[in-house]
């Protein structure tokens, strides 16, 4: 790749900001504490998680970076930045999440493998770029399409970022071709986050953002893009992300057996409150995210104070001043919806938190059912603990 150094030449990590949680130093995962995220519906770039497999890569001359697309298509090519920017900009407010988000509450369950997670693996933003439908017609691909002639069916985004899971070889995932051509999906290559050039964090400078899908798809650093007959074939598609049941330990697991997880499921978590929170008996605001995957809306936020016995509905919001309506033109349907509450907490409880998303599809009850050995896809109730005045839980 043109313009990249060498790791040694960009082995100094990027400036952050002080209150991020910082969950792996080498390399580098953290998260923001779970209160800044409620505190904006557009969560600020030095906010939003960070989630790498390896060194973060330093494309540092524009003038010689390229993206190559090939693969089973015609018309192979370099597509430059130039090229991409001359393509209509299109603004798309999504969130990403990481699969392992909330991992740490199954781990407390049985041991699980992965970056330990708290809630805020998870940000809400506004990425601006060409959508990958204008792209793939640069090479020949008409829009709407499920197959090229020669036989492609999925497009692979291939990274300049190295990673120790594909022995030194590039991260690399993929989604079907029928969503990359599009248009409705919104499948982006996007060079700005939040209205400002991407940083080397989040991909600088051109990254693939597939919303209402785990982040892991939305791959940074973008190198090539490869149009392929099956799924990508590296470790992150094949050997990772995948959901077991709670019955697969790491003797007989078959990796096989399992597609590679794509939508998320609906999710939501309380951000107003730590666990344990130490609060004055009376009046509580209680708030958070919901998000669900594959564009579908937050339809309900139910909240209970007595472990799950009774609940009432918190109300949902996007942007002041406009009511969130899921599937209404004005609400953003590949974005979290933030919701809150206030609620009369007397005594020590447990505050629990639900959401509905439009398929009506509820979150599990307990983590214990949905276990698994990744420790992906935690999406139980959650919980909180409060403890009121100076008496004890």
């Amino acid at each position: 790749m043109p313009g990249l150094r060498a790791p040694s030449e960009y082995s100094q990590e990027p400036p952050r900001h002080p209150s991020l949680l910082i969950n792996a130093k080498e390399p580098f995962n953290a998260e923001p504490p779970r209160s800044a995220l409620v505190s904006s519906y557009v969560t600020p770039v030095d906010l939003f998680y960070k989630r790498n497999h390896g060194p973060i890569p330093l494309v540092d001359d524009l003038d010689s970076y390229y993206v190559t697309i090939h693969g089973l298509i015609e018309s192979p090519k370099k597509i430059s930045m130039r090229d991409i920017w001359a393509l209509p900009k299109y603004n798309v407010t999504a969130t990403l999440q990481c699969a392992g988000n909330r991992r740490t509450a199954m781990s407390k369950i049985r041991k699980v493998r992965g970056v330990g997670w708290d809630i805020s693996a998870i940000g809400n933003a506004v990425w601006g770029g060409a959508k990958l439908a204008d792209v793939l017609e640069l090479v020949g691909v008409p829009k709407l399409t499920s197959v090229t002639r020669s036989g492609g069916k999925h497009v692979e985004f291939v990274s300049v970022d190295k990673c120790k899971e594909e022995n030194g070889g590039p991260y690399k995932a993929s989604i079907p071709l029928s969503q990359a051509t599009n248009p409705d999906a919104d499948v982006l290559l996007a060079y700005e986050m939040n209205g400002e050039t991407l940083n080397r964090d989040h991909g600088y400078p051109l990254r693939g953002v597939v919303p209402g899908v785990i982040g892991a798809r939305s791959v940074k650093w973008l190198d090539s893009i490869n149009i392929i007959a099956e799924e990508c074939q590296g470790f992150f598609m094949q050997k990772d992300y995948k959901m077991f049941p709670p019955s697969v330990n790491w003797d007989n697991i078959d990796w096989a057996t399992r597609k590679p997880q794509m939508d998320f499921p609906v999710q939501c978590a309380i951000c107003s409150l730590e666990d344990v929170n130490a609060i004055q008996p009376g009046k509580v605001k209680v708030s958070g995210y919901a998000a669900s995957g594959g564009g579908r809306g937050i339809e309900r936020v139910d909240i209970s104070i007595d472990g799950g016995k009774n609940w009432v509905e918190a109300s949902r919001y996007q942007k002041d001043g406009i009511s969130y309506v899921a599937g209404d033109i004005r609400s953003d349907k590949w974005a979290w919806v933030l919701f809150e509450a206030t609620v009369d907490i007397p005594r020590d409880t447990v505050i629990v938190a639900k959401a509905v998303d439009t398929a009506a599809n509820v979150q599990p009850e307990n983590v214990e059912t949905i276990w698994n050995l990744r420790g992906i896809l935690n999406t139980s109730w959650h919980r909180v603990q409060v403890r009121v005045g100076h008496s004890k839980m």
